[in-house]
């Protein structure tokens, strides 16, 4: 049996990255959730009061062969402001924080150098913020929230604000999609 990978990323609303990394080449499976707090087992609910610390992230599984965790990093820093602290577009709070929870020291410097290197070439106007911390426990989102783009595509956050997104991606990455 194939071993996988595993990459977990916070950047905004989970439905919006989960739509994004699915559609790449080598990913396997997207699974949104909840890390870097607190509370046991949290809810969305107990997650969207910012009071758990947890941030809303997708755990992904990923095929090395097809796809580097370098380039899972690319998709992750050009899909998201990396530079609002606690913030995404209208989204606010903790829990939409920009992070990155390695699962292994070499995720961890491999996190770091693309942040420096960033900082370091000036592409964003204010330094980044995102938070690169190891990944202590994931808790998986309620099944409610899984493939949630792609169970509700008529819904208005989706297609005023995912579609967009995931257009503007599959422009950016056409060479990576599946």
């Amino acid at each position: 049996m194939k071993e996988y990978k595993t990459a977990t990323f916070g950047s905004g609303c989970f439905w919006c990255t989960e739509a994004i990394f699915q559609k790449l080449n080598g990913v396997i499976n997207v699974t949104p959730g909840y890390s870097g707090g607190k509370r046991e087992n949290p809810s969305y609910d107990q997650v969207c009061s910012g009071a758990t610390g947890h941030a809303e992230v997708v755990n992904i599984q990923f095929d090395q062969e097809i796809i580097s965790y370098e380039e899972l990093l690319e998709v992750f820093w050009k899909t998201h402001d990396p530079t609002t602290l606690n913030r995404q577009g209208a989204d606010v709070g903790t829990q939409y924080r920009s992070v990155i929870f390695y699962q292994d020291e070499r995720q961890k410097e491999l996190a770091e150098q693309y942040k420096k290197k960033l900082n370091e070439a000036g592409i964003f106007d204010k330094p980044i913020v995102t938070e690169i911390s190891p990944l202590q426990k994931f808790y998986p989102a309620e099944k409610y929230h899984q493939d949630y783009y792609n169970n509700n595509p008529a819904q208005p956050y989706c297609s005023f604000v995912i579609t967009p997104k995931v257009e503007k991606f599959k422009e950016i990455f056409k060479s990576k999609l599946a």
